[in-house]
């Protein structure tokens, strides 16, 4: 937990204070503002109303409780039949204006990360339309005419790559504007399959400027990776041709195809390697990031996923320290691996894709990249040194994140909004914290981000209400999620309220006018 003030950000990129004389302060004061990097002044969050408590889904499927809220959590979301990821995507958006008094035509670039997209031509251009009538109607200010409106799609890092957008945006077009970037998502799976129960829906928004009021972003000293991995995790069109697909289902859904053993190793190889990159461009080792990190935030598809990344990345970390060390080697001889071929596997660099070519399809493709090193990384886990860096680094906001699901784009930033939330509700002091942002989408690629929390940090998290959006809940019984998941029709007592909505779908398709499946919106005060 953190309870000092003025952590200190020792990485490279932020000049530190010179203490000798006024005029020579006032001097490091004006080139340390000069180099001040750009970033996020504001969150804020949206999730539907239906709740799954995963308690009561392990009732209903025969799970195992006590494993289920270990490795995934407490509870998911589920999008109301009115709701679409551009609907919660234009909520957290409004919400953000509102909560931050955004004048909107001071915004100059409306970002959309998002695996959810139902149009495969317009999509961020959408939940503006939709934020501008309801500011009109408020008697507001339409956004900017000049506004720039991407969407940006890479499974669950399309979130980051809209951020480091906006990012540069800011930094070099803007002009003194400022950038929003909205990530949007429903995490869906067949019902009775592997991921059921990381299901989710939500969305997160976040004000970019150049001067940030809640934390700074180091592009200069992030670390980027990606490799093509094959069938990791996908959806493509093709599989809605084919009968087998879906049985389950009969109304238009996006569940994803998915080999989950071979997923894991393609997370914990990725992000190690963006976190390797990191770490390059800050010149520190891996000892230096972990032990001078005050906070880590990762991708998070299910509660266990960032802590076994983190476990593999501390086991490296371990096997590269320069000297013996005598915690590796326990740790090593506890399980049962070899020091030297840890050693030896941190200089490995996997073809996971090669490897599933030349085996062929099938279950046993999926070979473990770093079995020594995923093996010790198990021990780790329960060791007293990693409880303790858990319990000092990676607690702020994970509790709360528990409730959430998978977010897909949405999952990181949520769990930072959560952290900075829960910082402010228990006191602790955040300024000039020491930040990591891992993020992480299949198919494969990864961002390793160091931020760092401005002092007046603590005005801006006053406003993100990450608990009054969680507050809105109305659990399903197992009759109502699985009409609710299925298509069919049910009876729900969550009527929309304060939100964007589906109110009706096109269905003309003629010679002079179409808009057969567009789908027209309107807020609910």
């Amino acid at each position: 937990m953190l309870t000092r003030a003025g952590c200190g950000y020792r990485g490279a990129g932020f000049a530190p204070a010179n203490h000798r004389g006024t005029q020579v302060l006032n001097t490091a004061n004006d080139t340390a503002a000069q180099q001040r990097n750009p970033g996020v002044s504001g969150m804020s969050l949206y999730v539907p109303q239906p709740r799954v408590p995963l308690q009561a889904w392990c009732e209903w499927t025969g799970n195992s409780w006590d494993k289920v809220q270990a490795v995934v959590g407490r509870s998911f979301r589920r999008p109301a039949p009115y709701e679409d990821a551009y609907t919660m995507a234009a909520t957290a958006v409004l919400r953000l204006i509102r909560q931050y008094n955004v004048d909107p035509r001071n915004v100059g670039q409306l970002a959309l990360g998002t695996e959810s997209s139902k149009d495969n031509s317009a999509g961020a251009v959408i939940v503006r339309g939709m934020v501008d009538r309801e500011l009109q109607r408020l008697g507001l200010p339409r956004l900017s005419r000049q506004l720039e409106v991407p969407e940006f799609k890479h499974a669950c890092l399309g979130g980051v790559y809209a951020l480091k957008s906006a990012l540069r945006y800011v930094a070099f077009d803007a002009k003194g504007k400022q950038a929003i970037v909205v990530c949007s998502d429903i995490a869906e799976y067949e019902r009775g399959s592997s991921g059921e129960q990381t299901q989710g829906a939500g969305a997160v928004a976040m004000l970019v400027e150049a001067d940030p009021k809640l934390f700074e972003v180091d592009l200069a000293h992030s670390g980027s990776a990606s490799d093509y991995r094959g069938p990791d995790f996908r959806k493509p069109f093709a599989r809605h041709f084919d009968q087998d697909y879906g049985q389950r289902s009969k109304r238009a859904h996006d569940f994803p195809v998915f080999s989950g053993k071979y997923s894991t190793f393609a997370y914990l190889d990725e992000t190690g390697q963006a976190v390797d990159a990191m770490l390059e461009r800050l010149g520190i080792s891996d000892l230096d990031f972990i032990n001078g990190a005050d906070g880590l935030f990762f991708h998070r598809p299910y509660h266990m996923m960032p802590l076994q990344a983190l476990a593999f990345i501390y086991a490296r970390a371990l096997a590269r320290a320069p000297q013996p060390n005598a915690e590796f080697q326990a740790l090593c001889e506890q399980a049962g691996v070899s020091a030297e071929g840890v050693v030896a596997e941190c200089r490995n660099q996997p073809d996971l894709f090669g490897e599933f070519v030349r085996l062929g399809a099938g279950a046993d493709a999926a070979q473990e990249p770093h079995p020594l090193t995923t093996k010790l990384s198990g021990v780790v886990r329960k060791s007293p040194a990693f409880q303790k860096l858990l319990a000092e680094r990676v607690n702020l906001g994970t509790d709360w994140a528990m409730e959430l699901g998978n977010l897909y784009t949405a999952a990181l930033p949520a769990w930072i909004a959560a952290g900075f939330e829960q910082a402010l509700e228990n006191n602790v002091e955040l300024a000039h914290a020491k930040l990591y942002a891992i993020g992480y989408g299949s198919g494969d690629a990864s961002e390793a981000i160091p931020l760092k929390v401005v002092p007046q940090w603590r005005e801006a998290a006053g406003k993100i209400d990450f608990r009054k959006s969680l507050a809105a809940a109305t659990d399903l019984s197992q009759q109502q999620y699985e009409a609710l998941h299925d298509g069919k029709h049910a009876e729900l007592d969550c009527p929309p309220s304060d939100q964007f909505k589906i109110a009706r779908t096109g269905s003309t398709y003629e010679a002079t006018f179409q808009d057969l499946g567009v789908d027209y919106y309107e807020f609910v005060p």
